[in-house]
């Protein structure tokens, strides 16, 4: 019985560090956005603030990785809880310069690989085989929680204004970065791989040469950039369609409850339907779901197409995430999720603007449907995965 309730207090641990780094971080992004708008930054320069955060994970997520797996989760956690407070720092004391906004950016980037490289090598080092579509699925509805207080809190501290009181939000990132120290530090530890076993581990060409490695993590880079798509052309196309903002605000969130939803019951559903076929049909069905959704039809039917593209986007993520902790050996778990979130970040980077280029002159709807279809592709692509790693 103890051990059972160790076991729980050591996942609530990791949930709650799980939403808390999400929402330091949901909370100070949009700020940043805010800040250089009080600085009359041009937009063009926004998408530059935007970029300094995406700057870490390409940068240094490897070395992460390889972080985590040699010297434990948990200080890694403690290193990227205190890069966080070292941010919110920064935007306090810098944030009234575009450089000093850079530099914060780049420390809120650097913080954030940290802890979600230490969250995720963790929950993949301490979940029992068999177990882990449950504690990735429990592990990313904790993370989409945090994404979407995040933004709420920007309301309760920041007033009600058009432009919230920055400073005062970027004080209180540091007091919940603070405490996102402290939290790391009753975080759970991972079994350490016997030193034969590490060295083994020391190559991730290896691990790239494992059977499902590489779709899985093509699959993964395809549905987050297809999230990512979603959410910035959903608004535009309802603009075109004459849908109100606060009509395409529900509809997203509708999208987001939906994937919220797949993630709480994933553990059942993988069991209930087998992982492969359950990423292949929920890719396939997310696909299907995006590719209607450009076209013209009553605000009741949209609903429920919103509802199958976010269940089946949201099924993408952790099942991905269970895979590549089910096909890495002890030892390189950590450098696992970082090529993880290498793959990622490129896709975010890269697969936007592709879908844009090719879809030019169609309008928002022509690059849903572009997307819709490397999507299907994807889905289809997963049938080549192992049933088991």
């Amino acid at each position: 019985m103890s051990e059972a309730r160790n076991r729980r207090y050591a996942t609530a641990v990791l949930l709650a560090h799980s939403v808390g780094t999400q929402v330091v971080t949901f909370v100070l992004r949009p700020t940043m956005s805010y800040r250089a708008i009080e600085l009359d930054v041009p937009a063009a320069l926004l998408g530059v603030l935007g970029a300094s955060f995406a700057i870490a994970p390409l940068l240094l997520a490897l070395p992460a990785g390889h972080a985590a797996d040699r010297y434990g989760e948990r200080r890694m956690a403690v290193a990227g809880a205190l890069l966080l407070t070292a941010a919110g720092a920064a935007f306090l004391t810098l944030g009234h310069t575009v450089p000093g906004l850079v530099a914060a950016g780049i420390l809120l980037g650097t913080g954030h690989l940290g802890c979600v490289i230490a969250q995720q090598a963790l929950v993949a080092n301490t979940t029992q085989r068999g177990g882990h579509d449950t504690a990735f699925g429990r592990y990313t509805f904790a993370a989409s929680l945090g994404q979407a207080a995040g933004p709420v809190l920007i309301s309760a501290f920041g007033g009600d204004q058009a432009i919230p009181d920055t400073g005062r939000i970027f004080l209180w990132a540091c007091g919940l970065a603070v405490l996102l120290v402290l939290l790391s530090i009753p975080l759970a530890r991972s079994p350490r791989p016997e030193p034969g076993e590490r060295q083994d581990a020391m190559n991730v060409r290896s691990l790239l040469r494992r059977p499902g490695i590489a779709h899985a993590l093509v699959t993964s880079c395809v549905v987050l950039a297809a999230v990512d798509i979603t959410l910035v052309y959903l608004p535009a196309l309802g603009t075109e369609q004459g849908l109100t903002a606060g009509t395409v605000g529900l509809l997203l969130t509708i999208r987001g409850l939906a994937s919220m939803i797949s993630r709480f019951f994933l553990g059942r559903l993988s069991r209930a339907l087998g992982r492969r076929r359950l990423l292949v049909t929920s890719t396939v069905a997310a696909a299907a779901a995006m590719l209607i959704t450009p076209l013209p039809m009553p605000l009741w039917l949209l609903v429920p197409v919103l509802v199958v593209l976010g269940f089946g986007l949201g099924v993408g993520q952790p099942l991905t995430m269970s895979w590549l902790a089910e096909s890495a050996p002890p030892g390189l778990r950590g450098r696992a999720m970082s090529l993880r979130l290498v793959g990622n970040r490129t896709g975010q980077l890269l697969l936007p603007g592709a879908a844009g280029l090719v879809a030019a002159g169609m309008g928002a709807g022509g690059v849903l449907m572009i997307t819709a279809l490397g999507l299907g592709w994807a889905g289809v692509t997963a049938r080549r995965l192992p049933a088991d790693p």
